[in-house]
């Protein structure tokens, strides 16, 4: 999108072609991931790992791999069917634009039938969304074994890594850099490999990390933040306290913080006034406020409620 937005003339068909770019890139990705550790990346970054489904008495190890079968549906459930739904979306909702600004005759058969797809949406995608709710709820009681209809339709369950697993990941990546050929084909297939594992570990580290600095920054730029920010910095300035003149009825600071201002003794029964924070005896401070509704120091508007005791650890 940056380079799209700075120069639209070259980059201009990296957002036009965002989506498909995007599935590309997480094609490989999840194909990385499912071939070596038997989950997603977001599954692996949590430390799950997809089994088979069935009463397996012991687990394939991570490394082991799905089977074919559930290892394509896996793949394509996992990319596939986000940039089907993202697809349509778009087309539902410019379909709804078009609706809005038809130049087609109202009797025409082209206008009839997208007006049905539009009334039928909403429903469909309520049973959609209500399948995963349910599935969801199936999984919180213990009903079901997944808790998305895509881990069935993909014919796998989540489970935990063991310490068996990642002893085998670890011992896998541990070989693959140090195993060792003497023919030019194998070097290279091992360079070949050990790039495309240093590239796909770059991009998990990266995108671990950048995602949370990502959504900072969207949530920085959004037009409702930045509302915010133009809101609070058009307020102006608070002016500084007002400090009274020295006259009969203004209070000064004494050098010592236990002395009351208005009665010029240690204080007793110290109380605060929330307007200010300044301390003064309880009886003095109730009486000057009662008397003049301000602080003595600040000349701050203050009322008896305004008034905080203290209490000391002693009492």
């Amino acid at each position: 999108q940056v380079l799209a937005e700075s120069n639209p003339g070259r980059y201009g068909f990296l957002w036009q072609w965002f989506d498909e770019i995007y599935v590309l890139l997480d094609l490989l990705l999840q194909q990385h991931y499912l071939a070596r550790c038997s989950a997603s990346f977001s599954e692996n970054f949590y430390s799950l790992k997809r089994i088979p489904i069935g009463d397996c008495q012991q687990q394939p190890l991570a490394t082991a791999g799905l089977p074919k079968r559930q290892h394509w549906k896996s793949l394509l459930l996992l990319v596939l069917v986000p940039y089907l739904k993202g697809k349509l979306e778009k087309l539902v909702s410019s379909l709804r634009e078009e609706d809005e600004y038809s130049i087609h005759p109202p009797s025409s058969s082209w206008k009839r039938f997208y007006r049905a797809f539009l009334a039928a949406y909403p429903f469909v995608n309520m049973t959609w969304e209500g399948w995963f709710l349910i599935q969801q709820l199936c999984y919180i009681l213990g009903k079901a074994q997944h808790h998305s209809p895509i881990l069935w339709l993909a014919g796998v369950r989540l489970v935990r890594l063991t310490a068996e697993d990642i002893q085998a990941l670890e011992e896998k990546s541990a070989g693959a850099t140090s195993s060792q050929t003497h023919s030019i084909k194998a070097q290279v297939q091992s360079a070949m490999r050990k790039a495309l594992g240093g590239i796909a570990f770059s991009l998990s580290t990266g995108l671990s990390i950048s995602m949370f600095f990502l959504q900072f920054l969207d949530w920085w730029y959004s037009s409702e933040n930045q509302e915010t920010i133009k809101s609070l910095t058009a307020l102006p300035t608070p002016p500084p306290p007002v400090h009274l003149d020295h006259g009969a009825g203004s209070a000064f600071l004494p050098k010592l913080k236990t002395v009351c201002p208005l009665c010029r003794r240690v204080r007793v029964n110290a109380t605060a006034l929330s307007t200010s924070g300044f301390v003064f005896c309880y009886r003095c401070a109730y009486s000057y406020v009662k008397t003049h509704q301000r602080c003595p120091i600040t000349g701050y508007a203050t009322e008896l409620q305004h008034l905080v005791k203290l209490y000391s650890p002693e009492s």
